[in-house]
């Protein structure tokens, strides 16, 4: 018979008198911030018990690659800072599938990573929402996100989806009035991928900022009808300089071939999204950066505290989403302080940039 030494009882009673004694979990309560048609709504959502210390699990679906130096960059940068600030890869875990331009395709790999657990699922694309709206009710438990768009489709009846918008039109109109009063012609080209969304915004804004600046500036504006023809967008910004721009700017990850047009003929580009200085470092006048970093935070904060989704984020000056990195060599200091006056202006409300 194996014996049990006094010394082994004593501990095992002591284990049993600890956790007896051992406090229970204190509710925990977390403020979240939900907009609801356009009204911002806090609600104090009680944690009645206190999470796991586990790894959360990010998978994001990007339509072009994530070094694009544009719209998918961008975000995969964020993700990547937010990962450095938890304590790496064993805190956060991130998952790419890229160059998702096949909606049925992006829309398995979303359905694979829910069946594998993964907490949140980003479709970094307006063309995903159709597929969302399907996938979602299927795993309530799992977060989802897309944009740009301001739809969470509530109105549904689906609980788990966030939704999220750049202010484009903010940040192009800072762009637009740097580059009327960089442009020696009095002409800007402006090409964008369709007439839609923060592209739409950005190119809008650019405009109404440029003739700010510069009341009798002639803005033209194209839409190439792709995302990613580089061939298209290169036309686009040769047909531009015919018309007398000097100075171009554009979205969508086509935008290498603008730039390089650009490079040849010496003219001023204006990057949106994400760095683009890499491409023509003499050329690049500034670049308008999305930070992504306080939402991805928040989606992750809002998951653990049991909101799944119906929160939408915007990407502003005014809270750090938006940012501008200029290039000393081509802005002076005059045009840099008209653009910093500009964002305190829009921040303090003193400028409107309004699109309908």
């Amino acid at each position: 018979m194996k014996r049990v030494s006094l010394f082994g009882i004593l501990v095992m009673l002591a284990g049993v008198l600890l956790s007896a004694c051992a406090p229970a979990a204190q509710p925990q309560t977390v403020e979240v911030t939900r907009i609801v048609a356009g009204t911002p709504k806090i609600e104090q959502v009680v944690v009645t018990s206190v999470p796991e210390e586990k790894q959360f699990r990010i998978a994001v679906i990007l339509p072009s690659s994530l070094n694009d130096l544009e719209w998918s960059q961008s975000l995969y940068e964020g993700l990547l800072a937010v990962q450095k600030e938890m304590g790496g890869p064993e805190k956060l875990e991130i998952a790419v599938s890229e160059d998702a331009w096949q909606v049925p395709d992006a829309a398995a790999a979303a359905r694979d990573y829910a069946t594998q657990g993964y907490n949140l699922v980003i479709m970094h694309g307006a063309q995903y929402g159709t597929s969302l709206q399907q996938l979602a009710p299927e795993f309530p438990e799992t977060s989802f996100a897309w944009g740009t768009t301001t739809n969470t489709f509530q109105a549904d009846g689906i609980e788990n989806i966030f939704a999220y918008q750049p202010e484009a039109q903010e940040g192009g109109y800072v762009n637009g009035v740097m580059a009327a009063m960089l442009s020696q012609t009095g002409v800007l080209g402006v090409t964008g991928p369709i007439e839609a969304g923060d592209a739409r915004l950005y190119n809008l804004g650019f405009e109404m900022g440029a003739k700010a600046a510069k009341p009798d500036i002639k803005v033209n504006i194209s839409y190439t009808g792709s995302f990613s023809d580089v061939s298209l967008m290169s036309a686009a910004a040769e047909t531009h300089t015919k018309n007398g721009a000097d100075v171009l700017t554009g979205t969508s990850q086509s935008v290498p071939g603008a730039i390089s047009v650009c490079k040849e003929k010496g003219y001023y580009w204006f990057a949106s999204a994400w760095y683009q200085d890499s491409l023509a470092p003499d050329n690049v006048a500034a670049n308008l950066i999305y930070r992504w970093d306080g939402l991805i935070k928040d989606m992750i904060k809002s998951h653990e505290a049991g909101v799944y989704g119906n929160k939408v984020y915007y990407l502003t000056f005014k809270n750090g989403g938006l940012e501008m990195a200029y290039n000393d060599k081509i802005i002076t200091p005059e045009i840099k302080d008209a653009a910093e006056k500009t964002i305190a202006g829009i921040m303090d409300g003193s400028i409107k940039v309004e699109i309908k």
